[in-house]
């Protein structure tokens, strides 16, 4: 539970409802009905949240305490949100994305796309610890490739999405994949290694998933015009060469030899400003204009100037916004208790292994609902748990898995979330559109669940070792 937490006004479990219903509601009106944004319902519910601790006895600086302590926990998401912004910019206008675009669509096949799109996300994130570089860099490269060779941008988002998540999930350089079992009170590479009896089946499936449908697209010859347009359309408006490969090569490497993620994201900028003066003959004023605006695509060819209008810094402010509004809601919940009293009531019918492994995974999802961010999401779903696994003779890491399993990987899938917000940015298209077709993001939790009903690699503590890591980490 949140050291800031107070419950000298404790609120109730049905008053705690009230904005949570409300929230969903006004989402409900708003995305569906008027097909709005997410922004106003979000505020609405802050302001119901917030009237309601005030009612209850809470004072309006501890809540407005909590909503900057919420959105100051992803300063630096939102820092490298706007970098990425930057980098897609900066490396479509020195051709590093028409590139990689270019070759992609000489090279792939619709039959073997989805499949090597997901492999390729994934070792990109294990390398780097971070499914929003890959969905930045490569991921936007990939979707260009699957619009020129006629798949939907639904499977080929949802494909990328659960490439990244599967290998930011699995690299110990990720902060989630640190977070979890900081968390728990597990040791960092048993909780990787843990992690592979549900990630491995889920990965695997979504593999022949994704084979299975991109046969149904192997056999089309109805593309080759568009895709020869594509081409064409690319190589008249820039220089494609291999070289240009280096701007992402030299991100990966940075990440890889631990240089942090916001510098090395800015390297990422830089060397594209380089390449475009050297490749594509463009001036300061252009590196500027791209990395602030975006790039604007003018070849007069539809496909390309779709595919290639986008990025800059300005492109992220309406994500911002979203994840500020979120956080703010997140906020209120979290310091008022509201989140602790509908997490109590959730506790009181996990008597069994398996129900406490369902709670925990309900929880992390339902922390992600409310709060829109992952990193709340596995702080708190797993202050709220630790004791009880402990009480109940579990080993740790299955509780960091399960927190894993549910508030990393369903992130994405929340359009309202950070990761959410990131994602329908960066890729173009609706977390709710691309959700069913992100497998092993939909198949991860749905395996923890089975394994804590089974007992299947639900694991008994360890006592000396568990105390041994805690001594550690104290």
């Amino acid at each position: 539970m949140s050291d800031d937490y107070d419950n000298s006004s404790k609120i109730s479990f049905k008053l705690a409802m009230v904005p949570v219903l409300f929230l969903i509601g006004a989402l409900i009106i708003a995305l569906q009905v008027y097909e709005a944004d997410p922004h106003i319902p979000l505020i609405m519910a802050t302001i119901v949240a917030a009237g309601i601790s005030v009612k209850v006895g809470y004072k309006w600086d501890a809540i407005e305490k909590g909503i900057i302590d919420s959105i100051q926990t992803s300063m630096q998401a939102i820092l490298i949100l706007l970098i990425i912004g930057m980098v897609i910019g900066t490396w479509i206008l020195s051709g590093v994305v028409p590139t990689m675009i270019y070759y992609g669509l000489k090279i792939l096949s619709p039959s073997i796309f989805l499949v090597a799109s997901t492999i390729l996300a994934s070792i990109v994130a294990l390398s780097t610890g971070s499914s929003w570089t890959t969905a930045g860099t490569v991921g936007i490269a990939l979707i260009g490739i699957g619009e020129g060779l006629g798949i939907p941008l639904p499977i080929v988002a949802g494909a990328i999405i659960s490439g990244a998540y599967a290998g930011d999930k699995m690299s110990p350089l990720s902060d989630t994949t640190n977070l979890a079992p900081a968390m728990a009170g597990s040791n960092l590479f048993e909780h990787v290694k843990h992690m592979m009896y549900t990630t491995g089946p889920s990965y695997l499936i979504s593999l022949i998933l994704y084979g299975i449908i991109g046969m149904k697209y192997s056999s089309s010859v109805s593309n080759v015009d568009t895709i020869n347009t594509i081409l064409q359309g690319l190589s008249n408006q820039f220089t494609i060469s291999p070289i240009l490969f280096i701007a992402p090569i030299i991100v990966i490497l940075l990440v890889i030899f631990k240089v942090p993620a916001i510098p090395g994201l800015l390297g990422g900028v830089f060397a594209g400003a380089i390449l475009a003066v050297t490749f594509q003959g463009a001036n300061l004023g252009d590196i500027i204009n791209a990395a602030h605006y975006g790039f604007e695509s003018t070849t007069g060819v539809e496909a390309v100037d779709k595919l290639l209008t986008r990025g800059g810094l300005d492109s992220m402010m309406w994500t911002v916004s979203l994840i500020v509004v979120a956080l703010s809601f997140g906020g209120v919940m979290e310091k008022t208790g509201m989140l602790y009293a509908i997490a109590e009531k959730i506790l009181k019918v996990a008597n069994s292994t398996g129900s406490l492994i369902l709670s925990t995974i309900l929880t992390g999802i339902g922390v992600n609902l409310v709060t829109g961010d992952q990193y709340l999401a596995l702080v708190i779903t797993g202050k709220m748990y630790k004791d009880v696994y402990d009480e109940r003779d579990l080993a740790s890491k299955n509780l960091s898995r399960a927190l894993e399993d549910s508030a990393t990987l369903t992130s994405p899938l929340i359009p309202w979330n950070t990761c959410g917000a990131f994602m329908h940015k960066t890729l173009g298209i609706n977390p709710l559109m691309y959700a069913p077709f992100a497998f092993v993001n939909i198949l991860n939790p749905i395996i923890s669940i089975i394994y804590g009903y089974t007992g299947i690699t639900i694991d008994k503590k360890d006592e000396n070792k568990e105390q041994n890591y805690n001594k550690v980490i104290a």
